[in-house]
């Protein structure tokens, strides 16, 4: 889509971003353009005048809250309408999270929604040393595009016009010098700026800030750095797509605003108008009670430390809402909503719905983690992670669950918040458009959500099987071997613990190896399973262009993610029974990862059609964790030469030891040992060690062909029972078949007791499709005759 769009960005952080980026907004909006406001990164202050600035909500792109794929598509929702779209930066350019190359940095926000950058330079104390800054701004990365510079606190006409001289040397355009003037500092606080809704003269000083830039910057040349932005190469988000919403109702969710809870994502409200609430806006300070009709209380930051004793004051609405959590109230409350449900706040009275007193520290905490859900709650299921932010000076007395509350979330290595079936409270901080299943499972809670089975998990890439294959279900969603273990393997990993006392030593192990495919010790690489392989190769370069072939296995995509790289997607089709075409995959790949047997799909390609995708400079990645169920093992690429290849296995399977963690890495010796220099010490364990030397001999390769054998026999009563229905599937290899059954049929068999893996969580599938793990006949007659009752129903 067109959107004419710029970022304003800077050096540091300090330099005037808001003060340009928000002035820009309003000289635009006055001068009759339609704008659109966006800030990179978690805040919430900025977003406030953004919106004050603009007349439209402020939003935010973050790839760490969001993931990276959302960013794009978020930025023309926001912009649906709008003239031009300004992206006010964060920190400096280049700055993103700590140890990830500047993951969610303005840079990163740039290049992927390919926005070119207006640098503004706080050139007081300055001259042409602005020019060095800028020009080594410009050139450290080629794909970041900066195309003007916008000085900032400029002093004397004299050493402006030789910083301006000084600039030509660049080729950076100088599209404005905004002088010194300290009516345009914005007042801060123990957390940073003062939010636009609690500050008196707001909207004057925006204005001011919009007279300024109209004055001594050039509007018509920044318009047309915005329109040389190209097309957007997504759609716009669309909460209707994320969740579902009940027929009937409309139950209402009361969302705590005003002064003291200024801190809340424009999408979290929209998401729940989708799933079929009605939102509506309260305020602690003054309204005496919550909305009429509530069913619902969504509380979320803000400064409420700073409005104490007037939230104290307001015994009523304490009341009520104590009494609301009490009752079962579907409740959910973030940071200041955390404080406000506490017993006290500073030694003042709190609502105490919660049984922890909160209080104000020497120490900020700030951090930008994943958090895991400590246990199942309003929100959450066990297990389950989330990227959120934190930013606070206050702390709680417990920190986590007490009273019959459960704690929320582990947060590097603490645990932390309140939880429970009605109530989801912590100091973490949550954007629900990177996390939709959060609001269906509120949304449900109030009866407006369809179940959550309809919407994708909040972490598609990070979603396996054994997340549905829970106590009480039939498994046919987690593809390990139905079957015991071999004696010989049960007593060498029992063996293996007498070894526990030391280091383990994976030289017996990667000789093993090598032995059972008649490679080079040097070509083999031990690894904690197959995941640790992808996460070593995902950080082996600084990947140019990695693609990898969907769908399949999203273990390797999301690990080339959580590294920092941009990963491009090749969709093999279901015309095609998802077979490979090597002409898909873009030529300056760098990096291809398919899989073979490709999971989900069982397709096994050709082994000339994968070599068809190595070539110089390139590697070559193939997945074949399931290539040992497959009789006679076809296609491998480990019987041939292996330059700029590495072909990635697993013993889990097959063994059935999934939580032993044992795989390896065959391929070129250069790429194995770039893998190798970047493990950690000792990453494979013991017990993985003894599995790969006793699953390497001859007796093992015997019994892997007999399971191969009763694996495909299997599979051949499944698909034949799946044809009976009439239920289309996908021809392969694999000990797990690939079928469409239509949409819904995923959580009816759920309903039904029988777990089968969906598949709408791998790109280029949907929801009619789910992946059946192969069993033995007379488990596979449950999972049949379970399809019967679900489907006779829509026969008629």
């Amino acid at each position: 889509m067109t959107l004419p769009r710029l970022v304003v960005a800077a050096p540091s952080t300090g330099q005037g971003k808001t003060t340009i980026a928000t002035g820009l907004m309003a000289a635009l909006r006055a001068a009759g353009r339609d704008v659109s406001g966006h800030k990179v990164g978690p805040d919430y202050i900025d977003p406030g005048y953004h919106a004050l600035a603009t007349g439209r909500p402020g939003r935010n792109l973050d790839p760490h809250l969001v993931g990276e794929g959302r960013v794009a598509p978020l930025l023309l929702h926001g912009a649906v309408g709008a003239d031009v779209a300004v992206i006010e930066g964060v920190m400096g350019l280049y700055d993103g999270r700590l140890g990830t190359d500047g993951f969610a940095s303005t840079a990163h926000v740039a290049s992927l929604t390919r926005t070119p950058v207006l640098l503004v330079l706080d050139v007081a104390g300055l001259s042409r040393s602005a020019a060095a800054i800028a020009a080594g701004m410009a050139a450290y990365d080629p794909t970041v595009e900066i195309a003007g510079v916008v000085l900032n606190r400029a002093g004397s006409d004299r050493n402006t016009t030789e910083i301006e001289r000084s600039l030509e040397r660049t080729g950076l355009p100088v599209l404005g010098v905004l002088p010194s003037d300290d009516r345009l500092a914005a007042p801060s606080r123990h957390l940073g700026l003062v939010p636009a809704a609690e500050r008196d003269g707001s909207v004057r000083m925006i204005e001011h800030l919009g007279e300024q830039v109209a004055r001594h910057l050039d509007l018509d040349a920044i318009l047309d750095v915005a329109r040389s932005a190209p097309e957007v190469a997504a759609e716009p988000w669309d909460p209707v797509d994320e969740v579902d919403a009940r027929a009937s109702g409309r139950p209402v969710v009361a969302m705590a605003g005003g002064r003291a809870f200024t801190f809340r994502y424009a999408e979290t409200g929209e998401l729940l108008t989708a799933a079929g609430c009605d939102v509506t806006t309260f305020d602690p300070l003054t309204d005496p009670g919550l909305p009429p009709g509530t069913a619902g209380i969504y509380l979320g930051g803000g400064f409420p430390e700073m409005y104490a004793a007037e939230l104290a004051a307001n015994e009523s609405l304490l009341r009520e809402l104590r009494t609301a959590v009490a009752d079962g109230v579907p409740t959910v409350a973030e940071c200041a909503g955390l404080l406000y449900l506490a017993e006290s706040l500073d030694g003042v009275p709190m609502a105490g719905a919660i049984p922890t007193s909160a209080a104000m520290s020497e120490r900020l905490i700030l951090r930008y983690p994943v958090a895991t859900a400590a246990s199942d709650s309003l929100l959450t299921r066990a297990g389950e992670r989330v990227t959120g932010h934190e930013f606070h000076r206050t702390r709680t007395t417990p920190e986590a669950g007490r009273g019959g509350w459960r704690p929320a979330w582990e947060v590097e290595g603490d645990t932390v918040g309140f939880a429970g079936d009605t109530l989801h409270a912590s100091y973490l901080h949550v954007h629900w458009a990177g996390h939709p299943r959060l609001a269906q499972r509120f949304a449900q809670a109030l009866g407006a959500g369809s179940p959550e089975e309809s919407v994708p998990p909040a972490e598609p890439l990070r979603h396996h099987g054994d997340t549905e294959a829970r106590p009480g279900l039939l498994d046919f969603a987690v593809n390990v071997y139905a079957g015991p273990r071999p004696p010989w393997l049960d007593r060498a990993l029992h063996e293996s613990i007498a070894s526990a006392a030391s280091y383990p030593d994976a030289t017996a192990a990667r000789a093993a190896l090598a032995r059972r495919h008649g490679r080079a010790a040097e070509e083999v690489l031990p690894t904690a399973g197959a995941a640790e392989a992808f996460s070593l190769l995902a950080q082996a370069r600084p990947w140019g262009r990695p693609a990898v072939v969907h769908p399949q296995f999203t273990e390797p995509h999301a690990a080339l993610e959580a590294a920092g790289h941009t990963v491009t997607t090749v969709v093999c089709r279901a015309d095609d029974d998802f077979a490979l075409d090597p002409g898909d995959v873009p030529d300056d790949a760098d990096l291809v990862v398919v899989g073979n047997p490709t999971n989900p799909t069982g397709v096994l390609h050709p082994r000339t059609a994968l070599r068809a995708l190595a070539r110089p400079g390139r590697v070559l990645a193939v997945d074949e964790a399931f290539l040992d169920a497959v009789p006679g093992e076809p296609e491998s690429l480990l019987d041939g030469p292996l330059d700029g290849v590495v072909v990635i296995r697993s013993l889990t399977k097959q063994w059935s030891i999934p939580g032993i963690r044992a795989g390896y890495a065959v391929g070129d010796p250069a790429i194995v040992a770039e893998l190798a220099r970047l493990q950690p010490p000792w990453s494979v364990s013991a017990p993985a060690l003894a599995a790969m030397l006793v699953c390497s001999t001859d007796e093992a390769a015997a019994e892997s062909a007999a399971r191969a054998a009763t694996l495909a026999s299997w599979r051949e009563v499944l698909e034949s029972g799946l044809r009976e229905r009439g239920i289309p599937l996908v021809p392969g290899a694999a000990p797990y078949v690939l079928a469409r059954p239509g949409a819904g049929v995923h959580a009816a068999l759920r309903d039904r007791g029988v777990a089968v893996r969906r598949a709408d969580t791998f790109p280029g599938l949907d929801g009619s499709w789910v992946r059946v793990a192969v069993r033995p006949p007379e488990v596979t007659a449950r999972l049949l005759a379970a399809l019967d009752a679900v489907l006779q129903p829509a026969g008629g």
